[in-house]
């Protein structure tokens, strides 16, 4: 049974971040700001409430099941208000924490304040919304606006988004639990179980005393010529061979301490390996092909976007400057986007810190380091 403490939480106030802030770092966070954007009746609400959560208007947060609030102090007066977002049932919940028991990384990941995908998409699967959608998110707030959300409101939506990126057991108590019962419901679960079969008696304090055998000589184990697989009803020996290569490529990835990919990713890697598979598998040609050109980091520069330091954007826009003749004619920057006015052409700069070019919305090539070898390559 969880303690009152652990089922309300308490953050103190964000101070004034200076210019327009930033805002979820984390993909866990942006779909909470995607939840709370998506719905919103006016535009400007959400722009004076970035401007209020950037400015420090938002008093300490309170976070318990179901709800999170604070006071935001406005011109005219301050204002309480809140953002509800419903609670797992129970039956939901043993299936979230069904799936959290059954890999101990997904654990370990919560532990370490992360929110892996493919526990989301387990628990979607399972029929369990953690993160909140179009339409989830209830805000209220006791000033005269009908906007929904009001300024305050979304000012207290994009400060949570804060809290969240530092820790997702903010969401989980949002949704119900706090982070003492989590864990105690999951350590009940991982409990090692001990069955007696009855047929050894042997004492322990003998057992423990026993010289361990020696282990076996591992030479003699050693494959001499590689696996070999027998032939079976209509599956043809090479999707053997197919299995048996990616089953060695995921070993290394898990003893390289990887982090484990979403079910989606390890599509689009087999698929980048193997293009035969590409129809089965059912996976995007692009997300293949940023594959190929950069991995894993390539396939999120496709997939999503960030905002990088300032300071990186202008080294592109000097690099820019120096391949053409008349610069002025047009680089659109937008987050870690560079785009050429008109010419289909745009490099994104990858959290790897390489610059990977497009064209046309496509993936055009390996990242490099200097983007102005890319502008020049691809400006031809």
């Amino acid at each position: 049974m969880s303690t009152p403490d652990d089922r309300v939480r308490g953050f103190p106030a964000f101070g004034p971040q200076g210019g327009h802030g930033q805002f979820a770092r984390s993909w866990w966070g942006r779909a909470w700001i995607n939840a709370m954007e998506d719905t919103a009746l006016d535009l400007r609400q959400l722009k004076q409430g970035r401007k209020y959560a950037a400015a420090g208007r938002v008093g300490p947060i309170t976070v318990s099941p179901g709800r999170i609030g604070a006071v935001v102090d406005d011109q005219e007066g301050q204002y309480r208000t809140e953002v509800r977002l419903a609670e797992l049932t129970d039956s939901e919940w043993e299936s979230f924490l069904d799936r959290v028991a059954s890999r101990a990384g997904h654990l370990a990941a919560l532990l370490d304040r992360d929110m892996p995908h493919d526990l989301v998409e387990a628990a979607d699967d399972a029929g369990v919304h953690l993160l909140p959608g179009i339409g989830d998110l209830d805000p209220d707030c006791d000033c005269p606006g009908w906007e929904l959300p009001c300024r305050h409101a979304a000012a207290l939506s994009f400060q949570a988004s804060w809290l969240l990126d530092a820790d997702p057991f903010v969401l989980l108590l949002m949704r119900g639990k706090g982070e003492r019962e989590l864990l105690d419901e999951l350590q009940r679960r991982n409990a090692p179980r001990f069955v007696r079969t009855g047929d050894d008696d042997t004492p322990a304090e003998r057992a423990y005393a026993d010289e361990p055998a020696p282990l076996p000589d591992l030479d003699e184990f050693a494959p001499t010529g590689g696996p070999t697989v027998p032939g079976a009803p209509d599956i043809p020996a090479e999707t053997f061979a197919l299995l048996i290569g990616n089953a060695s490529s995921t070993a290394s990835a898990l003893l390289s301490e990887q982090p484990k990919l979403t079910r989606k990713q390890d599509a689009v890697r087999i698929a980048a390996a193997h293009p035969d598979t590409a129809e089965r598998l059912r996976t995007d040609e692009r997300a293949v092909l940023a594959w190929r050109h950069g991995g894993r980091t390539g396939l999120e520069v496709l997939e999503t976007s960030w905002t990088p330091p300032a300071q990186a954007m202008g080294r592109a826009r000097a690099a820019f400057a120096e391949v053409v003749d008349e610069p002025g004619e047009g680089l659109d920057v937008e987050r870690n986007h560079c785009t050429v006015h008109g010419t289909g052409v745009q490099v994104r700069l990858g959290k790897d810190g390489l610059w990977y070019p497009y064209r046309d919305q496509w993936p055009a090539g390996p990242p490099e380091a200097d983007p102005g070898v890319l502008f020049a390559a691809l400006l031809g």
